[in-house]
């Protein structure tokens, strides 16, 4: 067996102790309820092992990422599997940190779940070990893009702090209408984290049942000198095509649930090779998720938020404010160091500059200086509680997208980061 193979494997096995120890954490904070024993115990007996197992599922999953480093001779952080399941790692490394700190095992019912969800999208994406291109061939990807991973796992897990905060501190009976503006944007959080998961759901079923479309995408381009000139590309579809690509001929489209052929066509203006192909995955994240949403709300007849909000009581908001802001004030550095100054010094050994207007860059500064605000608005302006946990949550949706929406949706010099 190839050091690949046993990588893959390791990770595999860290996959499923994430998933075992986020049950044995809802054993430990829900399970208190029924418990003959003292409830106390009963939380730190099922957290101490609920800990324990995620810790073990790290070590497998530190084993994954040096192994395949060894493997393969490069650090695994240069596509887009590689870094999903390094910030995935690194996401519980800095829940590890804080709970060491905290020793609040409510907040691995939502750091363990976050995790789950980033490693399983990672593996929506190729996981063949790809060469690097001249510009990644440095070490400074690997002080880069480790740095900037770390920071970004400390805000997640300002993100689950500050959704916990805002599960136990709203209203989810009150009828005014500002608790209903509350309930609506906390419902309409983890309406946004089920699509995700809808996403992941509707690529892996499609992906078991092979399901393939096809397109010829005729492009026009206009060089430096103005010669327009004319390209054909090949578009393959693992998702049924609800929106195919501008200017394309269909040549296959497997049939499903009796839609053999394109339903809309993509707008002009995204005429990009992989441009429609994105379309339609987001549109089909948006129905996986809708209807996995509209599952829970038929199982739970309430709305989720209603639903998790019970488990929270006994749960003293301060802390929850406390950890997220903690986590968020240790992350901002690490940061500010990885994603802003070493990536600034290897864009000047890279590309000969320190800064180009990259879309990765520029939303790069945006996440630093919405954080900046943060911290600004938490120590000079006294924003505590519901102003800061809004904060945490929104921040969080802008790294996403960083990493995300202009990884995989924007052109750029970061474009090899989708690939």
């Amino acid at each position: 067996m190839s050091l690949i193979d046993f990588s893959s494997d390791a990770f595999i096995v860290a996959f499923f102790l994430y998933c075992f120890a986020f049950m044995f954490y809802v054993i430990a904070i829900a399970g208190k309820k029924w418990s003959n024993r003292d409830s106390l115990q009963h939380e730190k007996r099922w957290g101490r092992i609920a800990f324990i197992t995620s810790n073990v599922g790290l070590a497998s999953h530190l084993t994954f990422f040096f192994t395949r480093w060894a493997g393969s001779g490069q650090i695994p952080t240069s596509n887009m599997y590689e870094f999903m399941t390094f910030l995935g790692m690194s996401i519980m490394i800095a829940f590890t940190i804080i709970f060491a700190i905290y020793r609040k095992p409510l907040l691995g019912m939502f750091a363990l779940p976050l995790t789950v969800i980033i490693i399983a999208y990672a593996a929506v994406f190729p996981q063949e070990v790809q060469p690097l291109i001249p510009a990644l061939d440095s070490i400074w990807l690997k002080i880069h893009v480790t740095t900037a991973a770390l920071g970004e796992a400390f805000f997640a897990i300002g993100f689950a702090a500050g959704l916990m905060y805002l599960l136990r501190v709203v209203d989810f009976n009150g009828k005014t209408k500002a608790a209903r503006r509350s309930q609506f944007w906390v419902e309409f959080s983890l309406y946004t984290i089920i699509v995700i998961v809808g996403f992941i759901i509707a690529v892996f079923a499609f992906r078991g049942m092979g399901y393939e479309a096809q397109f010829i995408q005729e492009q026009s381009k206009i060089d430096s000198r103005g010669t327009e000139t004319s390209t054909t590309d090949t578009v393959t579809y693992t998702l049924p095509p609800i929106v195919k690509p501008y200017n394309s001929e269909v040549v296959t489209v497997d049939s499903f649930l009796g839609m053999d052929k394109p339903v809309l066509e993509a707008p002009y203006w995204m005429n990009g090779v992989n441009a429609g192909r994105k379309l339609n995955t987001v549109v089909w994240s948006i129905i996986a998720g809708t209807i996995l949403y509209g599952l829970l709300r038929l199982v739970f007849r309430k709305p989720l938020g209603a639903v998790i909000h019970p488990v929270m009581e006994g749960i003293d908001p301060e802390d929850l404010d406390e950890i997220s802001y903690r986590s968020i004030a240790i992350g901002f550095p690490i940061f500010t160091l990885g994603a802003l100054i070493f990536a600034m010094i290897w864009a000047e050994i890279a590309w000969g500059r320190f800064w180009g207007w990259d879309p990765k860059e520029v939303w790069a500064l945006i996440t630093w200086l919405y954080y900046s605000a943060y911290l600004h608005f938490r120590l000079s302006r006294g924003w505590q509680g519901r102003r800061s946990a809004w904060l945490a949550v929104i921040g969080f949706v802008i790294v996403l997208f960083t990493l995300i929406g202009v990884n995989l949706v924007i052109a750029g010099l970061h474009s090899y980061s989708g690939t």
